[in-house]
């Protein structure tokens, strides 16, 4: 589990160019900012940095697509969740040196970093490489991409791990897309906490609809042949399951 002070990675729209066609997989950069609920209103000032300062900023190192989110489910409120897609680790380290050279954003970080130390969130962070089979992040139509669904599954060791990477690649993902589950990003946990784990994004139009996907997935002829073999129970290969509701903040890039 990795906490530093405050210094965001995310993307603004004018940089939301999927790399859906590139051969080598994207890096992702989760964060999960923990924030509190104070008279000087701690989580409006992150906000308010996310928005004028940290995407602007990331828009002019050409980092992106990103997303910016905080929750409808999920345990420890309020926080934010960020994403941010780099091309490559190397790319991650070019771009990462190219934004914190940058003045204006500089500027504004320290600003931003002045306040008390009582009056910064905590992150946690973690990096993921994105599926061979969907190397970038997939950006939602905004007709029903309304809410976002988080999952990270756990698994005992690598090797079921990859099993259950393989069951993805091989036709799970193809079975969300079939019953309109709308996938957004694919990725193996490299560096973060919980590991061995993967953790995937799915976008819905609304609660109602997300109920009714799951339901159908889970009724889904082709599901349960897969689910059904030898070694690809959940029992054998996903030990944990996690997930997390989230909506769009109004500047986010992905919404």
């Amino acid at each position: 589990m990795t906490r530093r002070k405050f210094v965001p990675a995310l993307a603004a729209g004018g940089v939301l160019i999927s790399r859906a066609q590139s051969k080598t997989p994207a890096i992702y950069e989760i964060r999960t900012i923990y924030l509190h609920n104070t008279p000087d209103n701690e989580a409006g000032r992150a906000r308010d940095f996310l928005q004028h300062v940290g995407l602007p900023a990331l828009e002019r190192a050409g980092i992106g697509p990103a997303g910016i989110f905080s929750p409808l489910i999920g345990a420890d409120t309020p926080f934010l969740v960020t994403i941010v897609s780099y091309p490559s680790l190397a790319g991650m380290e070019q771009q990462r040196a190219a934004l914190m050279a940058d003045a204006e954003y500089t500027k504004g970080l320290a600003a931003y970093n002045a306040q008390p130390a009582s009056a910064h969130p905590r992150i946690d962070i973690m990096l993921g490489r994105a599926f061979a089979t969907m190397p970038a992040i997939e950006m939602p139509d905004v007709k029903s991409g309304h809410i976002f669904e988080l999952r990270r599954y756990e698994s005992n060791t690598a090797a079921t791990l990859a099993r259950k990477i393989k069951m993805f690649e091989s036709g799970e993902i193809a079975i969300f897309r079939r019953l309109g589950m709308n996938p957004v990003f694919f990725a193996e946990t490299i560096v973060g906490p919980h590991m061995p784990n993967l953790t995937y994004m799915l976008s819905f139009a609304d609660l109602a609809s997300r109920e009714k996907c799951w339901k159908a997935f889970g009724a889904d002829p082709e599901w349960q042949k897969m689910r059904s073999a030898p070694g690809n129970s959940d029992a054998e290969i996903v030990s944990n399951i996690s997930n997390w509701i989230l909506a769009p903040l109004p500047f986010s890039p992905i919404r």
